[in-house]
């Protein structure tokens, strides 16, 4: 059997005639002498409508490896790129999504990887750019099982089903992220269908304190503000008050769900990849919550196509307000 060579269009010519005498897969690679897992192949892949056609097959396999994504070494000029980007706090994936999305030269992210860890073998330090810094995530503990009973709470079970679907702005989760020695806090709320984050720090996560936060960041889009989605801490216990001043339904999660809000929390572990638990927040100056915001909101994100928040969530707004 000879070694697998691209099938040439003579080749096909020859599969295309002992199939019209009833040739098995089998006794057509013997008659070719390659194997009967090329033929499979050939007949799979370059087969139009179950009928397999020479001059169909040859023009199917053409355009197939013209086109077909090119896996690249790392150049000098590649692994600048990452660098850049890894300072941007970009993850691998990001990266490597964009430069397919632009038709850069590409290279895959488990190559980026390999790189960064192979950096960190010889003492560089890409590797603490990378979100976690190969730490183990640690799951919230039984802290929150006392936060007491929200008075009129309306469960996530009764929240329309179009908030699942992720296709509309407006659709927001909240919480909280809390400072060193639970001294000062910052507000989150981001946008389910384009991760559109908005953060604002506040002295403590009093009730009436996030509310008005609450407010204050919603009211300038509070015609588009569609529900508010949290967890059952006690901060959100003024939660008519916002759903009032913002005319927009308010829902809790079930206890324990957080899963429920992934979005949220997956988004508070970002904001923690700049500010680690333990750091101090009174030492947190606004303007510094303001670039983390922008940078969370023009990363690029494999769910939205390596699109970023901003451009998603700015071309949806704009969509409604000239519907």
């Amino acid at each position: 059997m000879k070694k697998f060579t691209q099938l040439t269009l003579k080749e096909r010519y020859q599969i295309y005639a002992y199939i019209k005498v009833g040739y098995t897969q089998k006794e057509i690679a013997d008659c070719l002498g390659t194997s009967q897992s090329t033929i499979s192949r050939e007949l799979k892949r370059n087969s139009s409508e179950g009928d397999y056609k020479p001059e169909v097959a040859e023009q199917l396999s053409f355009y197939r490896h013209k086109y077909k994504t090119k896996h690249l070494k790392l150049t000098r000029k590649v692994m600048n790129y990452i660098k850049d980007k890894l300072k941007e706090d970009w993850s691998p994936e990001q990266i490597s999504g964009v430069m397919r999305l632009k038709k850069l030269p590409w290279v895959s992210h488990e190559t980026i990887y390999q790189y960064i860890y192979k950096n960190k073998y010889h003492d560089g330090k890409l590797y603490l750019k990378l979100r976690h810094k190969n730490k183990k995530y640690h799951k919230r503990g039984n802290e929150y099982n006392s936060r007491g009973v929200i008075k009129n709470r309306v469960s996530i079970e009764q929240r329309p089903k179009i908030v699942e679907h992720k296709k509309r702005v407006g659709d927001f989760e909240i919480d909280t992220v809390i400072g060193k020695n639970h001294i000062g806090a910052l507000v989150t709320i981001v946008d389910r269908a384009s991760k559109f984050t908005l953060i604002k720090k506040v002295d403590s996560k009093k009730a009436d304190i996030v509310s008005q936060a609450l407010i204050d960041m919603l009211y300038p889009i509070r015609e588009l503000t569609h529900t508010i989605t949290s967890d059952n801490g006690k901060e959100f216990a003024y939660h008519e008050n916002v759903s009032k001043a913002l005319d927009a339904k308010f829902y809790f999660a079930n206890p324990y769900h957080s899963w429920e809000r992934g979005l949220n929390e997956h988004t508070n572990g970002l904001i923690r990849q700049y500010l680690p638990k333990q750091t101090d927040f009174t030492k947190v100056k606004r303007k510094e919550i303001r670039e983390i915001q922008n940078r969370l909101n023009n990363r690029p994100r494999k769910s939205l196509g390596y699109k970023t928040p901003s451009e998603v969530f700015y071309a949806k707004v704009a969509k409604v307000l000239t519907a």
